[in-house]
């Protein structure tokens, strides 16, 4: 789960709450930051530091290459860093497109699955833009 009950899809997380909602430990997290220059919380008096929703978004993103789909350290990283090149080269060389409609709504009552994508397309979503706003600079 991404977001606590308490906070709304958009709020910081404490380096606690992100382990407890993505089963890293903190310990990891802080290895992490040494190791990947993409995830860069906030930090703040005291060295606390607070994770943006996109942070979250890349936390887990890494631990899915690297349990769920075996790759190194070292492969992350340079995944990661062709990734943001190959981003950047396509944005500079892509035109505006139509947008695509938007997928028809579930039938059913499954409202908390629903919460719960949204909640993710959100991350995601803040991902992206912070990405976005990094390569204008």
């Amino acid at each position: 789960m991404v977001a606590s009950d308490e906070k709304s899809a958009a709020a910081f997380r404490t380096i606690g709450e992100v382990a407890a909602a993505t089963g890293v430990a903190p310990h990891v997290l802080r290895y992490w930051e040494e190791r990947f220059p993409q995830l860069r919380p906030v930090t703040r008096a005291g060295n606390r530091r607070y994770y943006r929703p996109a942070d979250v978004a890349l936390v887990e993103r890494i631990a899915a290459l690297l349990q769920d789909e075996g790759y190194t350290i070292r492969g992350v990283q340079q995944l990661l860093a062709r990734e943001r090149r190959t981003g950047r080269d396509r944005a500079a060389s892509a035109a505006p497109e139509e947008p695509s409609p938007a997928p028809p709504p579930p039938s059913g009552g499954d409202l908390q699955g629903e919460a719960a994508t949204m909640a993710r397309v959100r991350v995601v979503r803040d991902w992206i833009a912070a990405a976005l706003s990094d390569d204008e600079c």
